[in-house]
């Protein structure tokens, strides 16, 4: 399966003829910013998909996705639209430009090259808006919540690239750029699983002046179902962290057309090998695709190379759940394995990255190991995904004294035990 050379629309990209301080610059289509207009208008089914940068950042550059055999150049009613969301900083969505009140007469009864339009702004490591990302239909098209989350989704990954790109060119307060950077490509808040409780913790490894690897992310995916997935990206540094903001982008794109885990995964394994680069890099991956049941959670679960999943039953039994995988971005067919399982009132599912049980103590330079998890699971007993998430990373930090050598990502999935008088996802239940 392909992901990024499989895309129906031919492209072509461009630089924004905008009045905005961006030196001319062409840029290839498999670019960053090409890749994120190319995934817009994939999963958006959109003709016209661009990112524009205004300014501010001189190695950042910008990518517009065309039908055709080449590209068309932005008319002056996209030009427009693009500069209301750089100046106001906020989303534009329009489903019709030519009913739309805040357009102009203009626009209302110019040639209709451009109907429906939608744009997000995309912000730099200081927050402030440097470009937007916009889609656009030659018909009139009504942008669904779905759509919305997508754009804001995309426009965030766009934003690490920039974070990505100024701390190449600015070299200075390398910390803070890491730690900004780090931000972007983690989700900056979990969603609510209805009748489930869903927590991460995360803790950066080394010495905070460099991005690694770990990442971690949930979110919808189709048919009522919900993603969940934990990587580590070999290496560190901006290599590693471009690597991390294309797997978690692509693993959401793909979540958006199916629910196995290894297809999806399988799907960004192809999205790394036909990445073309001269540093090529591998990643460990597990994705689960979650639903919600009367009982509790149906869930999928596949491993690449991973650590496998921890479940703990409410009995205090602890099991490992799925099997063995390959690495990603190393082989065109991967080995990966879908294994199924059911979670009950009181039984919780763990993620984590080998930042956990290869944390090494100061004293005597011994691993965290397996062994010590497994024992620290089983006696969380009556503890919420919250605590349970905390529990672990208290347990890894207070072992290596503070000092970990990697980052470390536990997450942490809990169907909440029966109320009694009280039906599972009644009152007083609720994701945390």
């Amino acid at each position: 399966m392909k992901v990024l050379s499989s895309i129906s629309i031919p492209a072509a990209v461009i630089v924004e003829p905008l009045p905005l301080p961006l030196p001319p610059r062409a840029v290839g289509a498999d670019e960053p910013f090409g890749r994120v207009a190319r995934l817009a208008a994939i999963i958006l089914g959109t003709p016209l998909a661009s990112v524009t940068i205004a300014g501010g950042y001189p190695p950042c550059e910008s990518s517009r996705t065309a039908a055709g055999d080449m590209a068309v150049p932005p008319s002056p009613v996209e030009q427009s639209l693009l500069r209301q969301v750089i100046d106001s900083a906020d989303k534009l969505i329009i489903d019709d430009v030519r009913l739309d009140p805040r357009m102009s007469d203009s626009a209302a009864t110019g040639p209709a090259s451009v109907i429906a339009w939608a744009g997000f702004p995309v912000r730099g490591p200081d927050g402030r808006v440097v470009g937007a990302l916009c889609v656009a239909d030659h018909l009139p098209r009504q942008w669904s919540a779905g759509d919305i989350e997508v754009l804001q989704m995309l426009a965030q990954v766009a934003a690490g690239e920039v974070a990505l790109q100024a701390a190449v060119e600015f070299g200075t307060e390398r910390a803070l750029l890491a730690r900004t950077l780090q931000e972007s490509l983690l989700p900056p808040r979990l969603p609510k699983i209805p009748g489930l409780q869903v927590t991460a913790r995360y803790a950066a490894g080394g010495t905070g002046v460099e991005v690694l690897g770990d990442f971690y992310d949930v979110f919808p995916s189709v048919r009522g179902s919900w993603g969940m997935a934990v990587g580590d990206v070999c290496g560190k540094g901006v290599a590693a962290a471009k690597s991390t903001a294309l797997a978690r982008y692509t693993l959401r794109a793909e979540a958006h057309r199916q629910t196995r885990p290894s297809l999806i995964l399988a799907g960004l394994n192809q999205a790394l090998l036909d990445w073309l680069t001269d540093d090529p890099r591998f990643l460990t991956a597990i994705y689960a695709t979650v639903r919600p049941t009367a009982a509790g959670a149906s869930v999928r679960i596949s491993s690449a190379g991973h650590p496998l999943a921890l479940v703990r039953r409410a009995d205090g039994r602890v099991q490992t759940f799925g099997r063995p995988g390959t690495l990603l971005g190393l082989l065109p067919d991967p080995e990966l394995h879908d294994s199924r399982g059911l979670l009950r009132a009181g039984d919780s599912m763990i993620l984590f990255t080998d930042g956990v049980t290869e944390a090494r103590s100061r004293a005597d330079r011994d691993l965290f190991g397996d062994e010590r998890l497994r024992d620290l699971i089983a006696g969380l007993g009556g503890e919420s995904a919250t605590g349970i998430a905390d529990a672990i990373q208290h347990a890894v930090q207070g072992f290596s004294g503070a000092a970990i050598s990697d980052d470390t990502v536990a997450l942490v999935l809990k169907v909440p035990p029966a109320q009694q008088g009280s039906p599972r996802g009644g009152p007083g239940r609720r994701a945390t």
